[in-house]
């Protein structure tokens, strides 16, 4: 689990092709290697990946098959840079929200903008993951954790400020960038819940009215 602030800005240093997958080799950057193990989680532009073993300031990890085919990972070259955060703990600060560094969708960047000192991005997401990003709500681009401006249709818009812009790889992004898209998890058990165990014939006790009556959303 992680939290979508970046704690640093890695550099691929090198890739090799294993039959369907690729194994990567990552300088750290300022990111703390102490208290990494091999085994242990990273998140890297917003996808977990596991470390495979570790070298002075870079680690290397393999990417499977399944990943290439769901990530922009396909894309990553040499010398490319990669967001990069050290898997959450409990004395972790929360600073953004909930990631789980699994991708639900490839997202591109549609428009950018300049919105005063910040930069404005409007992305596309895939059909299947649009009706989880609402207005205000959190969505996790390329393992950055932002908050949601405006939604239209199968687009959405959010607000790079300077310190992000300068501390993540978003400074940039141009217009056709494919991104990895996480939607907030908290949205997704919402909509299980609320679709209810539909083997049972009485169907589930948790309903829109249930949620709104004890708290968790508003009144449907």
């Amino acid at each position: 689990m992680f939290t979508g602030i970046i704690q640093a800005v890695g550099t691929v240093t090198s890739l090799e092709t294993h039959a369907d997958d690729r194994r990567l080799r990552l300088g750290a950057g300022t990111l703390e290697l102490d208290g990494i193990r091999r085994g242990d989680s990273v998140c890297v532009n917003g996808v977990c990946l596991t470390v495979r073993d570790l070298s002075g300031e870079c680690f290397s990890t393999d990417v499977s098959a399944e990943t290439l085919i769901r990530t922009a990972f396909s894309t990553l070259r040499p010398g490319d840079k990669v967001n990069l955060e050290k898997a959450l703990t409990l004395a972790t600060p929360l600073g953004g929200h909930l990631v789980t560094g699994h991708v639900d969708g490839l997202g591109v960047v549609v428009d950018r903008r300049g919105a005063g000192r910040s930069v404005a991005f409007r992305i596309r997401a895939p059909q299947n993951t649009t009706r989880y990003i609402a207005e205000k709500g959190s969505v996790c681009v390329d393992g950055v954790s932002l908050t949601v401006n405006a939604v239209r249709g199968s687009e959405f818009e959010v607000n790079i400020v300077p310190h992000t812009l300068e501390q993540t790889t978003l400074g940039g992004f141009q217009v056709g960038r494919r991104v990895n898209l996480e939607v907030d998890i908290i949205a997704r058990y919402l909509e299980r819940l609320l679709q209810g165990d539909k083997d049972r014939p009485e169907g589930s006790k948790i309903t829109a009215e249930f949620l709104a009556k004890h708290g968790f959303m508003r009144d449907p």
